[in-house]
């Protein structure tokens, strides 16, 4: 099935670049041009990629994770 029709781009291809690594929309559109002509395709990009393992966006998330204990500075004594 076409996930692309503007670049003819299938849904076993958006699986196999998902599979070589890309997991964004962007990577997909850098890879195969899904996506970078009208722009119809995204959301279904999106969806087939999910929310799966990538390691830009495990990054992402530590960074946005909020930080429950901190511990004290290396030489700064703890406040009381």
């Amino acid at each position: 099935m076409y996930v692309c029709s503007c670049f003819g781009v299938t849904e076993q291809q958006v699986k196999d670049h998902a599979a070589a690594g890309a997991c964004t929309p962007r990577q997909i559109a850098s890879a195969s041009k899904a996506g970078t002509d009208c722009g119809g395709c995204v959301r279904t990009i999106q969806a087939m990629l999910g929310r799966g393992a990538c390691p830009r966006r495990e990054l992402l998330d530590r960074k946005q994770a909020p930080v429950t204990a901190a511990a004290p500075a290396a030489g700064l004594p703890e406040a009381a």
